[in-house]
């Protein structure tokens, strides 16, 4: 949960000077925020719940804002009280009621939105922009704090996360600009290239299997399919968001980080792939020790 180096401009025409200072700013921030986010994560607790908790946040703030051009108020007044309520959900080891508070809040959201939608704006596509904002946040909040609270194996799992999805980001950057070549998704994406997709893919891999390794655990050729998986599903939440942002005619979710854009910008292929190992997670062991059904094979 931290800015990468990627900016979703991988292998993109950028004159040197612009590209440059724009690199120097994104090195800067991640510097800055990245120590900040590893010890919290490394606290754990209440701590890193209270800054998923913000960060989901933004989030929904941000989508709001791509949404209704000036996050309003209507759209975000279902979704924060959810979050809230998820999220203390969370500390008080109720996942599935975190879960189910999540789905009140976009339920909720849709039909606020399907009220005040203008007679241009169709109110079905209203309302599934509300309610999946609420739903995206809800994945920024839920991924990292169900896996995290797995007393035995939660900090390995976030560390395998971080590891997989930012080297993903990083390789994707550097390999994207230094090779070129062919267009990844030109209509949604059209600076990212396919040198940078596979780039990123074979680092994240690395990292990921590494973070495994000095962490003990066996069985690492499963391990390398889950980064594999990881690493894909995070390229493809940023092709996601990317689709989102040109849908809405914007070039960045906010200009929080200075460098970056929004925590949309910086989170989206973060919060897809750990809420994917949540789930897979979930699926092998159940809500009370996620991160073990996720690593340990």
């Amino acid at each position: 949960m931290t800015p990468d180096h990627r900016g979703g401009r991988a292998g993109g025409p950028v004159s040197p000077g612009r590209g440059s200072g724009n690199l120097t700013l994104r090195v800067v921030s991640a510097a800055v925020l990245a120590p900040i986010v590893l010890a919290i994560t490394y606290a754990g607790g209440w701590i890193f719940l209270a800054l998923c908790a913000v960060a989901a946040g933004a989030v929904l703030w941000e989508w709001a804002s791509l949404v209704s051009r000036n996050a309003d108020p209507r759209l975000l007044a279902p979704g924060l009280p959810a979050l809230l309520g998820a999220a203390v959900l969370v500390g008080l080891s109720l996942p599935g009621a975190a879960f189910g508070m999540v789905a009140i809040g976009a339920g909720l959201a849709g039909l606020v939105a399907v009220a005040w939608s203008r007679r241009d704006d169709p109110a079905s596509a209203t309302a599934v922009w509300a309610a999946g904002g609420v739903a995206y946040a809800g994945a920024t909040l839920l991924g990292p704090t169900l896996l995290r609270r797995d007393p035995e194996w939660g900090l390995t799992a976030l560390s395998f996360l971080f590891a997989t999805v930012w080297v993903t980001d990083i390789f994707a950057y550097f390999c994207g600009r230094a090779i070129g070549g062919p267009q990844l998704w030109p209509s949604v994406s059209p600076n990212k290239t396919w040198a940078g997709a596979v780039g990123g893919l074979a680092g994240g891999v690395a990292a990921g299997v590494a973070v495994a390794y000095a962490s003990g655990l066996g069985r690492l050729g499963i391990i390398a399919v889950m980064a594999f998986l990881l690493s894909v599903l995070a390229q493809a939440g940023d092709l996601f968001e990317s689709a989102v942002k040109r849908h809405f005619g914007a070039k960045d979710a906010s200009r929080l980080i200075p460098g970056h854009g929004g925590l949309m910008d910086r989170l989206d292929g973060f919060l897809v792939a750990a809420f994917a190992a949540l789930l897979i997670g979930i699926i092998r062991e159940g809500t009370g020790t996620p991160a073990r059904g996720f690593l340990v094979w």
